[in-house]
């Protein structure tokens, strides 16, 4: 059974920054779908950053809303197990609870393929909460 506690949440003014953390256990940290996906209150909730764990040296291993980029950067440490959201340049619209999402990976998998496979399934941590003031 895939387990995910996601860390790093808080409060911030607009332009700072905040890291999200992501670590777990139920699957294999270096071949797998994971990403981060938010929900606003209110709101659906809907993808942040996805990537593909097993070649994370290409860009199209990842993939990014195109809210988020240039501002946010997903990464992974495969020596912690740890998933990574580094988020800058932090504004209103950021503020929501994020989740943590991991899944198996489909043949060919890439950043946009986990998108996909990631916003379809049912594997989230208990989320952290983000809140950007103006």
């Amino acid at each position: 059974q895939v387990q995910l506690v996601e860390s790093g949440g808080g409060s911030v003014q607009t332009g700072g920054s905040l890291r999200l953390s992501c670590t777990g256990s139920g699957y294999t940290f270096n071949n797998q779908c994971m990403g981060w996906f938010r929900q606003a209150p209110g709101k659906e909730r809907e993808g942040v950053a996805t990537i593909y764990t097993g070649d994370p040296r290409a860009d199209r291993m990842m993939w990014y809303a195109d809210s988020v980029k240039g501002r946010f950067t997903i990464s992974q440490d495969h020596s912690e197990n740890t998933l990574y959201l580094q988020m800058d340049d932090l504004k209103p619209d950021d503020t929501a609870t994020y989740y943590c999402a991991a899944l198996p990976p489909p043949p060919f998998a890439s950043g946009t393929v986990c998108y996909g496979v990631l916003r379809r399934g049912n594997s989230w941590g208990q989320g952290t909460q983000v809140t950007v003031s103006s």
